[in-house]
């Protein structure tokens, strides 16, 4: 099976975990084709000044790899500057926060994984 980029749907998600303005998601998966193990596939657009809030992943793992742009990602209280290429985890029971602190979009594919504790 393949879906075109055109054929998906974006979804406006305001203040995404209790963030600064929005997220535009796009889910590359469906609930049925991501299983059991996997609840989001997604690519995720960060507008200037938009962010995903602070929040901790209970049960549940997950990955952000950065495909454009940059921003200041929070894990566990400690703040790390990311761009394109980076890739962050965060793992079962811990915090972490991204937001978009520079002038162009930031583009990344968001894995959620769920994970025993």
């Amino acid at each position: 099976m393949m879906m075109k980029k055109s054929e998906r749907t974006v979804q406006k998600v305001e203040h995404a975990q209790g963030g600064e303005g929005y997220i535009l998601k796009d889910a590359l998966l469906t609930p049925q084709q991501m299983g059991e193990h996997c609840t989001m596939l997604a690519e995720i657009v960060l507008e200037p000044g938009c962010e995903v809030g602070l929040h901790q992943h209970n049960g549940t793992t997950e990955t952000y790899y950065i495909l454009e742009g940059g921003g200041m990602y929070t894990d566990d209280g400690k703040q790390y500057p990311v761009k394109a290429g980076d890739v962050t985890f965060c793992d079962n029971g811990h915090f972490h926060a991204l937001k978009n602190i520079g002038d162009k979009n930031l583009v990344m594919i968001a894995l959620i994984l769920k994970k025993e504790a």
